[in-house]
């Protein structure tokens, strides 16, 4: 495949779930070239509205990566939660010469690992998709904030399954030892939440929490 010249980069990004499609198209937003894939055609074709280099892959060997153009990317970002094709996705990529890949995390052992093999590392819940695009992309954002070294302050999109569950329907509390300390609907930042108001999928959630237990948290509503 030819390589791209566009002025922010040439990014890629393996498996559009939610983190994935935020991740995709907020690199296209920000201007950069964006091969994807995913081995599901309908979110293969949802993807071509932003980019054209958009590809079903249902094995993700160093050919087929190679095949499609992975190699000629600055970065690509791995955003497959299953451990044993994360890990053996990114060997194939820095086998190509890929200059920088990353992986989502969706625990600590997962990211051990991936950093033993020279990949960086990403939790979702700490780089939701849209805010990752803009630091990859050098636009300036909301990172996490880490208190001391056991807890955080964090920003992530609502899980798609608390969209029209009330706080204190949430369980946040009690299972996850988390609490929603503000939420960014648009331009409105909200830090006085009632007990009873109801997520919407336009919301970021403002954590506060360990580190564990947010990762915790994501790992149980991550799509």
């Amino acid at each position: 495949m030819k390589k791209k010249t566009k002025e922010n980069g040439t990014f890629g990004v393996i498996g559009l779930g939610r983190f994935g499609s935020a991740l995709a198209q907020g690199l296209a937003a920000a201007g950069a070239e964006v091969i994807v894939a995913d081995r599901e055609e309908s979110k293969v074709n949802e993807a071509r509205a932003y980019t054209e280099y958009a590809y079903v892959l249902h094995v993700l060997s160093k050919q087929n990566l190679e095949d499609v153009g992975f190699a000629a990317c600055d970065a690509v970002i791995i955003c497959i939660g299953a451990l044993d094709v994360s890990l053996l996705t990114a060997m194939n990529l820095m086998a190509l010469g890929v200059k920088r890949v990353m992986a989502k995390a969706i625990s600590p052992e997962h990211g051990l690992l991936l950093e033993k093999i020279g990949a960086e590392m990403v939790f979702p819940e700490r780089d939701a998709g849209a805010r990752l695009a803009q630091r990859l992309t050098g636009s300036s954002l909301m990172d996490y904030i880490r208190l001391n070294n056991e807890m955080d302050i964090t920003e992530c999109p609502v899980p798609r399954k608390l969209v029209g569950v009330r706080i204190t329907d949430s369980n946040l509390r009690p299972k996850y030892g988390i609490n929603v300390i503000a939420i960014q609907s648009g331009s409105k930042i909200n830090t006085h939440i009632e007990p009873g108001y109801p997520f919407k999928e336009e919301d970021n959630l403002v954590i506060l929490g360990r580190s564990e237990d947010i990762l915790r948290f994501h790992a149980d509503f991550d799509e």
